[in-house]
């Protein structure tokens, strides 16, 4: 089989302007930094972003004025703030936003990637994201009775296969294989995609993969393409690789609370950088890097006061 490795420039170079696509991440954890300061360096427009909990990632794409369309099911940076530029274009409008539980888009991915057309379930009966998305008559949601007369309304989610979808793992193999260590939140979108693009931190060899066949959580047959890239999720974490670094998102919280301000850090850190090393460099370089590497045994870097390990 053919190697999947790609570099991130001309993986970026093949989504079109107004592309649908889904991003992985959960907030402030595995989010496709990397990928998504690419998209802003080539100027990507009307995009079309579906998320089941928008991650730091997505609220650049959004502040950088890259979306049309976001469909989503909450989110934020956790301690650190709000997805201020999300939050600001949903009160003004000035992109079309749907409102979806987490779970109730992750069924409409499920659905994808099982091949059926749509999915029922009662999560999302009695709510007002229900009667906001009848309101602005989405397709992707109907009601109707049990096929099997027992009377029982249920919502039918229509299944999604969007043309792309963006993850960030710790490892694959250059076939497409990839690993990831704990929690899996975008497995069901991964699998729905027409084309997966996974960023991971390395490629490993495939003889581990045949080693250890138990630790693929992505088969290659999902894979379109494996971009390395070292602390591809930075300045959010990677379980058992790198923790979150608290003094850049508190930063970013700062600065993403206003347009003008966030603008300044768009030039500062993404346009005003070539690639995602120039990035981390202006981030603080490997000094910083450094501070965050995850402790095997727990997962997250180890901390004693003011102190690491």
């Amino acid at each position: 089989m053919n190697s999947k490795v790609m570099n991130l420039i001309d993986v970026v170079r093949e989504i079109p302007d107004g592309a649908e696509i889904a991003f992985g991440g959960f907030a402030i954890t595995r989010s496709p930094v990397a990928f998504a300061c690419e998209m802003i360096r080539q100027n990507k427009k009307d995009l079309n972003i579906y998320q089941p909990i928008v991650c730091m990632a997505t609220d650049m794409l959004v502040g950088a004025k890259s979306v049309k369309k976001l469909s989503y099911g909450g989110g934020s940076l956790d301690r650190f703030g709000r997805m201020e530029r999300i939050n600001e274009a949903f009160e003004n409008k000035t992109i079309d936003a749907r409102e979806f539980s987490g779970l109730s888009l992750t069924y409409r991915f499920l659905a994808g990637s099982l091949g059926v057309p749509y999915i029922p379930t009662k999560t999302l009966l009695g709510t007002d994201i229900l009667k906001n998305l009848l309101d602005k008559k989405d397709e992707s949601v109907m009601i109707s009775e049990s096929p099997y007369g027992d009377g029982e309304k249920y919502v039918f989610m229509k299944a999604l296969n969007p043309d792309y979808a963006v993850i960030h793992a710790p490892y694959a193999d250059e076939k497409g294989n990839v690993l990831i260590d704990g929690p899996v939140w975008d497995l069901e979108l991964a699998k729905a995609a027409k084309k997966l693009y996974v960023t991971v931190d390395q490629i490993i060899s495939n003889e581990y993969i045949k080693m250890h066949p138990e630790k693929v959580v992505i088969p290659n047959v999902y894979t379109h393409a494996v971009i390395e890239v070292p602390y591809g999720a930075y300045p959010t974490a990677v379980y058992k690789m790198y923790d979150y670094d608290s003094d850049m998102l508190t930063k970013y919280a700062k600065t993403n609370k206003k347009q003008e301000d966030f603008d300044l850090f768009i030039d500062e850190y993404v346009t005003g950088t070539s690639n995602h090393n120039e990035f981390l460099e202006k981030c603080g370089g490997i000094s910083a890097l450094n501070k965050l590497k995850a402790d095997p045994v727990y997962g997250y870097k180890k901390v004693w006061g003011d102190k690491y390990e």
